[in-house]
């Protein structure tokens, strides 16, 4: 059996962040599992005895886990290296929701511990591929694991496009944007823009529109097979597609983007089998306070299925 490797990705802005690394990174390295840091974060975490790696995809190449210390946007940049190598990601909550992170920052020394005695589950999660078209031709690609959205430039014009599902138009919308989102990003950016929230095993692409001004502008949900497509009208002033808050692409007016399953999911560690209902009632807070669950019959076996917080 080859070495083990891990490779560990900090908000190395974080003076926490910073001292978790040290910590897993140490703990890591006496469990006799090599660490990866990408190169840029190396000096920032101080250790010694890791292995920097240029910050590309080729860093997380055979690695075990990539563990993640920071908030959701840390994990959203290390997806980028995780996906093309298929490694998993495990994210460590040192931010504020964390709705994609596994373990919080109290849970730390055994969450290390899982990674070593390799006890983690792993899950795919869809993505999203995103091509741009301006007169026939490819003008940029990209991805995304939360959303694609098309957004106004100019804060004082709205911005006008037609959205079109599978090859027919469906409408046209004056607006501040569209959000197209996978069942992970329903609790991000398309949940603030309105849209319902997701189950992750719900295979399917939501599209929102921001602020439209329009009588149809509901949140849709369509299949997981489908290509949405937003138009930039000719006359409209100037957009701009971010994917995950991270990629950013120009769209002059005329331009085309195409969004449609993507190729290759993400894979996340998951250490705790938690039902998402929990998840959302953990994250947000939910008050739930009078939940009786499922009502026993008088001489039925004792248990039924623990409440949120409650086994699981």
């Amino acid at each position: 059996m080859g070495e083990r490797s891990v490779l560990v990705v900090t908000h190395t802005g974080r003076p926490e962040a910073v001292r978790s690394a040290q910590l897993v990174i140490e703990r890591l390295s006496a469990a006799g599992i090599s660490v990866r840091v990408p190169e840029g974060e190396a000096e920032d975490i101080g250790c010694t005895g890791v292995d920097v790696r240029p910050g590309t995809p080729a860093a997380a190449e055979d690695a075990e886990v990539v563990m993640v210390l920071g908030g959701d946007g840390t994990l959203l940049r290390a997806a980028d290296l995780a996906r093309p190598a298929g490694t998993p990601l495990l994210g460590v909550n040192l931010g504020h929701v964390g709705f994609l992170a596994e373990a919080e920052r109290e849970d730390l020394t055994a969450t290390v511990e899982r990674v070593v005695t390799r006890r983690y589950d792993v899950e795919e999660r869809m993505t999203i591929d995103v091509v741009v078209r301006r007169n026939g031709g490819v003008t940029g690609t990209t991805w995304a694991l939360n959303e694609a959205t098309v957004e106004k430039a100019e804060r004082e014009r709205m911005l006008e496009v037609v959205a079109e599902i599978d090859g027919r138009p469906l409408s046209h919308w004056g607006c501040d944007g569209v959000v197209c989102a996978t069942p992970t990003g329903s609790t991000a950016y398309a949940f603030s823009a309105g849209g319902p929230v997701v189950w992750p095993e719900v295979e399917a692409m939501l599209v929102v529109p921001i602020s439209a001004h329009a009588l149809f502008s509901r949140p849709l949900v369509v299949s997981p097979r489908s290509t949405v497509a937003v138009e930039v009208l000719p006359d409209t002033p100037r957009a701009v597609l971010w994917c995950d808050g991270r990629r950013t692409l120009d769209l002059p007016p005329g331009a085309r983007v195409e969004v449609r399953r993507g190729a290759e999911p993400v894979r996340l560690a998951r250490l705790h089998l938690t039902p998402f209902t929990d998840r959302l009632v953990t994250k947000f807070g939910l008050p739930v306070t009078g939940w009786r669950g499922r009502v026993r019959q008088p001489g039925s076996e004792a248990g039924g299925d623990p409440g949120p917080g409650r086994g699981r």
